[in-house]
């Protein structure tokens, strides 16, 4: 074999993996996916405001590393993505830890404690740069032990993960009274906080239930489904194959604005709003990868009628290369073989969400929209629903102005009907927003003989009310339930 050995050159490696394009919330992000393989129950994310000697540290209290294990942690690409990793091993490439942090800092850090001894290893870029050769130091410093020291100092037990020389900072002539500055520093605490959140929210609770913390403030998970609201749709969960495992896919289509609180309701929009966050939320062991996106599936775009639309998949671990789950763990590409099946679920679900939005919106237009449109008029007076048939409506008005002594008749039978809907059995027979929400007339299409002849009766009322018989279609048109069903409106 004729072959020269092609090493590469540390200082460019080093700027490779410091350009991946992790942000600072995703960076750490990494961090914890070690300390959850490590078994860690606690794991504690610090930032301190120090100007330009402002660290981050991540700590947790897992099983910690012997010195050989150390080494291969902080040793680039030590383990391939093909090597075999425990079902709780959250890495994959085997660089998480590096390009995570040679993207925010320019000093990393490792401190372990196993079997009663603490050992600790530093990778300083200006070292690894200045020689050529990844010099893996044993001594960190004084500086970086002093900090060590405050960190460590409640307990012996896990591994801590230090950043310091961060970038943005260090190399700025910001001090520790620049307060703009850091506002800023602690705004990406806030950031990093809400994304743990969202991505370890299934790790927040039980069976697994970690506690995680962002200076000090423990973790609330975020939900993107509200699997928990009692008006969530469910749709039925799919199982799909892929070679001798499956992928699960399930679809939630959520509760509209009218069936949640207005904390709900800002809650559910996300770090990226309502817009941002719909679409596949893809999961690998329960860590989620992808957050609201439509794969790349050709004709789906975002759009506000779909803001409902969400769906959750869960691919195992072993099929990372099928999906190309890329090295910073934030997107993927589906499978060819995957894809139609996806397209198919995901237009389905959007479909759903469509129909909950339109109902949404009409609920919102017979509080403020054209009279004639809606046989009841819905609305919120004083903490009370109220429900009103429209006595603007063609129809209504017709019956209730004709000879006095039916029209009084008429007049006692609406309000009777107001003050007596049977709310309690409706919510009974329908306690939550589903597919078999009861569609009036038959639901769209063409109208059936018994909705013509309705349609018919208000078309006479509103001739007899001076509209032209062209004027009286058009109302017709865009009055539910005839503008979704085609009949005599539409010629």
């Amino acid at each position: 074999m004729d072959f020269d050995v092609a090493a590469p050159d540390p200082a460019g490696m080093v700027a490779s993996l410091s350009s991946l394009g992790y942000s600072l919330p995703a960076a750490i992000a990494d961090l914890v996916d070690n300390s959850i393989s490590a078994g860690a129950g606690n794991i504690d994310v610090d930032f301190t405001w120090e100007g330009k000697q402002s660290w981050i540290t991540v700590k947790d209290d897992g099983r910690g590393m012997t010195e050989p294990e150390l080494v291969t942690a902080m040793t680039v690409a030590a383990r391939g993505p093909s090597s075999e990793r425990s079902h709780t091993d959250l890495g994959r490439f085997g660089v998480g830890l590096k390009s995570a942090s040679f993207s925010q800092c320019r000093k990393l850090t490792v401190s372990t404690f196993a079997n009663g001894v603490r050992h600790t290893r530093t990778w300083d870029l200006d070292v690894v740069e200045k020689y050529g050769q990844w010099r893996l130091l044993r001594n960190p410093g004084a500086e970086t032990e002093a900090l060590l020291k405050k960190i460590t100092e409640s307990g012996d037990q896990g591994t801590v993960v230090l950043w310091e020389r961060l970038s943005g900072y260090h190399d700025t002539t910001v001090t520790s009274e620049d307060t703009k500055t850091q506002a800023q520093f602690y705004t990406e605490a806030e950031r990093t906080e809400a994304h743990l959140a969202m991505v370890f929210a299934r790790f927040l609770v039980h069976p697994y239930r970690r506690h995680i913390r962002v200076r000090g403030s423990e973790l609330t998970p975020w939900d993107p489904f509200l699997a928990t609201h009692p008006s969530v749709q469910r749709i039925p969960e799919e199982p799909l194959p892929l070679g001798a495992k499956s992928v699960r896919v399930q679809p939630f289509v959520l509760p509209t604005a009218q069936r949640l609180s207005e904390d709900e309701y800002d809650s559910a929009a996300g770090t990226k709003g309502w817009l941002g966050q719909q679409g596949f939320y893809v999961y690998r062991r329960d860590r989620l990868i992808l957050a609201g996106d439509w794969l790349g599936i050709r004709g789906l775009r975002r759009e506000e009628k779909y803001n409902l639309a969400r769906i959750a998949v869960d691919i195992p671990a072993e099929a990372d290369v099928a999906w190309g789950v890329d090295v910073r763990k934030a997107s993927v590409v589906p499978p060819v073989s995957l894809r139609r099946h996806l397209e198919r679920i995901a237009r389905h679900t959007r479909e759903v969400a469509s129909r909950s939005s339109r109902q949404r919106g009409r609920i919102a237009s017979r509080a403020h929209g054209d009279p004639l449109m809606f046989a009841w008029n819905v609305k919120r007076d004083d903490g009370r629903i109220l429900l009103r048939i429209n006595r603007k409506h063609p129809l209504v008005k017709s019956a209730a102005e004709g000879r006095a002594s039916e029209a009084e008749a008429i007049r006692a039978m609406l309000r009777l009907l107001e003050e007596t809907v049977p709310i309690t059995a409706i919510r009974m027979l329908h306690e939550t927003d589903t597919i078999d929400d009861p569609e009036p007339f038959g639901g769209p299409g063409e109208a059936d003989p018994e909705t013509i002849a309705v349609a018919r009766r208000v078309y006479e009322a509103l001739l007899e009310q001076g509209r032209s018989p062209e004027n009286a279609r058009e109302v017709l048109r865009s009055m539910p339930p005839f503008d979704e069903q085609q009949g005599f409106w539409n010629s």
